[in-house]
């Protein structure tokens, strides 16, 4: 195996920074830049009690950097995990590239409106913010559909030695944020949430807003591998069987956060 034995549970984690490549260690140095920025902009918030519709102005540049970090370190890991030629290939690089790409535009972007005190998202006050506006929804399609590329280069490259649920694991949660994501996301483009703040640290409400569904869309990325890895290890030959119900049950709850934020 490339990265050890995966019967062993601190194997399925592991990140070997010897075996990655120059495209892997890239996204790894992108997420920290990510991490760091977030914590500098948490702490500039602390002394900055501006708003935008009664939420701090830098709440949600925080949220886009931390989500930022963990889809490009996520998207390592999956490629470690799945243990294929992925990483060191070719299209490797330009998937990479798509992802820094297009999610650094976004936090930039976001970030500088939220310093002058502007809304970046449903701003359409003047041609430039509505173009703007429209681009991040391109931009952000685009960093989705990375992560459908990335499901077809690893099932093309699937490794035999890789325990099947993985595989299977990996390219479903990697299919799932592609369409789960970008489907929350042009419903989110069309409905701006509700005003004033919402559950703590996450902010969303749970009447009208999509947010909640959009999250589960993402992040299906990090969750439902992470059910595959538990199948493998503790389930034994009711692997498959656990994975599909839990992958079940994780698309149910999108469809019933989706119902609840258009009812």
């Amino acid at each position: 195996m490339l990265y050890g034995d995966l019967d062993k549970p601190e194997a399925a984690f592991a990140l070997h920074r010897f075996a990655f490549s120059t495209t892997s260690k890239a996204l790894l140095a992108y997420g920290a830049l990510m991490a760091l920025a977030l914590v500098l902009f948490f702490v500039i918030s602390l002394n900055d009690e501006r708003t935008i519709r009664d939420v701090g102005i830098w709440a949600k540049p925080m949220k886009f950097m931390a989500a930022t970090a963990l889809f490009a370190w996520t998207t390592v890991w999956l490629t470690t995990i799945a243990q294929t030629s992925v990483g060191v290939g070719r299209a490797f690089k330009w998937i990479a590239a798509l992802i820094i790409s297009t999610s650094l535009f976004e936090v930039v972007y976001i970030t500088y409106q939220a310093s002058h005190g502007v809304a970046s998202h449903y701003n359409t006050n003047t041609l430039a913010h509505a173009l703007l506006f429209g681009v991040m929804a391109l931009a952000a399609f685009a960093l989705t559909a990375s992560q459908a590329w990335l499901a077809w280069e690893i099932w093309n490259k699937k490794n035999a030695s890789t325990p099947f649920v993985i595989t299977v694991a990996v390219v479903t949660g990697l299919t799932l944020t592609f369409m789960l994501s970008t489907v929350s996301g042009f419903m989110l483009g069309a409905s701006q949430p509700p005003s004033g703040q919402g559950l703590p640290v996450l902010g969303w409400h749970m009447r009208g807003d999509i947010r909640p569904a959009h999250f589960l869309g993402v992040h299906a990325q990090q969750f439902i591998p992470l059910l595959g890895l538990f199948g493998a290890r503790y389930l034994g030959k009711y692997a498959m069987r656990g994975f599909i119900t839990g992958s079940a049950l994780y698309v149910l709850a999108w469809i019933v956060f989706i119902r609840t934020s258009v009812s």
